[in-house]
């Protein structure tokens, strides 16, 4: 009987919990129903948002396809990583390397702006500027230690950003 009680209980906190969802919820839904310059039975249009959305993942699409055959037209060597970001993101990596061996890091950026290619340690290799121009941007690095890659997109800079690095 004891644990019926508080079976009980449990469905009445429940139920409690549920109302008061309800109730926020309808109140948000009845406050954000209108807003400044909005009429009386004005909704704003589904497809805006929608559409441009899509818009944007095609794009997006088809500029990460382009970068990544920019990459495949030079890869040579064995594949020890890859990846496409979107410039905003930037790449911020720590591939696994071996110590002693020489790698070729190559980033291309498709659209507009630019990215700053850094290392940590520096002397790992050379800050380069990465023009959003469909250019691939070439770097050795002879592994000594651990190694930390960033490409930081400049401000305003949009598009996709793939790099790949090859062991030679």
């Amino acid at each position: 009987m004891g644990d019926l009680v508080v079976t009980r209980s449990r469905s009445r906190s429940y139920a409690a919990v549920c109302a008061v969802v309800a109730s926020v919820f309808l109140v948000v839904s009845c406050a954000s129903g209108g807003g400044e310059g909005e009429g009386a039975g004005a909704r704003p249009s589904p497809s805006a948002p929608g559409g441009s959305r899509t818009t944007n993942e095609a794009s997006e699409k088809k500029l990460t396809e382009q970068a990544q055959a920019a990459l495949a037209a030079v890869h040579s060597g064995e594949l020890v990583e890859a990846g496409v970001e979107r410039v905003n993101d930037g790449i911020h990596t720590e591939p696994t390397l071996v110590e002693g061996r020489t790698y070729r890091l190559d980033v291309v950026c498709f659209g507009t702006g630019s990215a700053q290619l850094t290392f940590v340690p520096a002397s790992a290799g050379t800050k380069t500027t990465v023009p959003c121009d469909q250019s691939v941007v070439r770097q050795r690095i002879t592994m000594r230690e651990r190694v930390h890659i960033d490409v930081d997109g400049a401000k305003g800079s949009t598009g996709m950003i793939a790099w790949q690095m090859d062991a030679i």
